[in-house]
């Protein structure tokens, strides 16, 4: 989904592949001259609090001052890894690869394992399958299945010699080609000392911690998911974005930005015992769900049910609450105000995301007979709402192909 600012062209891909979103990307950047403002080629090595403002040491040797600082670096840089017995004998011998370095589907032998539930996992081993003989697609509880080339099994418990991997509920599979493993990717903030973000799971709650963790899973605590509690430099002049896992990053992170500077412009907008409230809250909720376990919770700290981010993003556009003449504006009415200020998420957006998954499905069909591009040929140059009734059209498409099945 695009920024509310800056919509997708006419015309685009209702799922793009990642060049489209590239240029995306680069005509938002041109769009709103952000050129002049962006350093390449040039990486932060120090982040440091000089008891009054952020001093951040350049791979140049530069150093800037800076009265403000978020954290933009995402966390899809550092593969995770497993620990399973084995695994590393597969890892060094190049049997084994992590999803990240993962590009096609071709040439990685007749059966393939997957390792992993998320949304990298399900991709790739759907694409495998239009490659491979033998799919097989290792996620943790999951329910033994075949179904035409893909294979369903638990957890990988250990991973032998000559092609063998032994799974959670004792099922051997044999002859494994290559196994991939979509296991995510770790939080990372290298410019941090110990100081500022502590490398640790952080204790258990309540009270909260009076140091900043990172769990390599989340950092905690946050206030919003953005701003440091507890610390020794004002909560308003360091800010996380973009943390989150299962939302649609680029509306959600517009948002953060707009919050993190309406804190830095109004320090006494973050009520520092109302987000600890609220921090504790989720604790405990957390806590009933995934167990007492620390790591378990930091786990799982920063994961959102898929509508969990509406709610979040609401609270953010309620937390900054931007005037009637903001600049960034709304794109879509139903997420105005009388005012035309932008103040929740609209109920189409909810609904289209909901039903993404079926969507996705019916795109692809349309891509396989080849009527994708006439679809959306013009789409959207009359405004957001002929997006909206693509989708529905879309949508009312593939449940006539379904009922034509029975």
């Amino acid at each position: 989904m695009a920024y509310s600012s800056y919509p997708f062209p006419p015309s685009t891909p209702l799922f793009p592949n990642a060049a489209t979103v590239l240029d995306y990307l680069d005509g938002y950047t041109d769009h709103f001259q952000l050129r002049q403002h962006i350093q390449l080629n040039t990486s932060v090595k120090t982040v440091v609090w000089a008891s009054s403002h952020w001093e951040v040491t350049l791979s140049t040797n530069v150093v800037l001052p800076f009265d403000l600082v978020m954290i933009c670096n995402g966390h899809y840089q550092i593969p995770r890894y497993l620990n399973t017995p084995g695994i590393a004998d597969w890892l060094s011998s190049g049997r084994a690869s992590h999803s990240s370095s993962y590009r096609h589907p071709h040439n990685l032998g007749d059966t393939v394992l997957v390792v992993g539930g998320g949304p990298s996992g399900q991709d790739i081993s759907a694409e495998m399958c239009t490659a491979a003989r033998t799919v097989i697609h290792s996620v943790t509880g999951a329910v033994v299945e075949d179904v035409g080339n893909l294979k369903r099994r638990g957890r990988a418990s250990r991973f032998g010699d000559e092609g063998q991997v032994t799974f959670e509920d004792g099922t051997v599979e044999a002859g494994i080609s290559h196994c991939i493993l979509a296991t995510g990717y770790e939080y990372s903030f290298p410019f941090f000392a110990e100081d500022i973000l502590r490398h640790a799971v952080p204790p258990s709650v309540p009270p909260l911690p009076r140091e900043l963790y990172n769990s390599t899973y989340s950092v905690f605590p946050l206030a919003q998911h953005m701003f440091p509690l507890n610390t020794t430099y004002p909560p308003s002049s360091l800010a996380f974005l973009g943390n989150l896992i299962g939302v649609a990053p680029f509306p959600l992170v517009e948002a953060q930005a707009r919050a993190a500077l309406h804190a830095f412009s109004t320090p006494g907008s973050l009520e520092p015992m109302g987000e600890a409230v609220e921090i504790i809250t989720r604790y405990e909720e957390l806590r009933t769900q995934v167990g007492d376990e620390p790591a378990a919770i930091a786990k799982a700290w920063h994961v959102f049910e898929p509508m969990q981010q509406f709610e979040y993003r609401d609270s953010l556009y309620e937390f900054y609450t931007p005037s009637s003449n903001d600049a960034m504006g709304a794109a879509w009415k139903g997420g105005q105000s009388d005012d035309g200020a932008y103040t929740r998420v609209p109920e189409w957006e909810k609904e289209m995301y909901s039903k993404k998954d079926v969507l996705r499905k019916a795109w692809r069909r349309l891509e396989g007979i080849g009527e994708a591009e006439e679809w959306v040929k013009g789409v959207g140059s009359g405004g957001v709402h002929e997006w909206v009734d693509m989708t529905k059209r879309l949508e009312k498409w593939m449940e006539d192909r379904e009922k034509s099945k029975l």
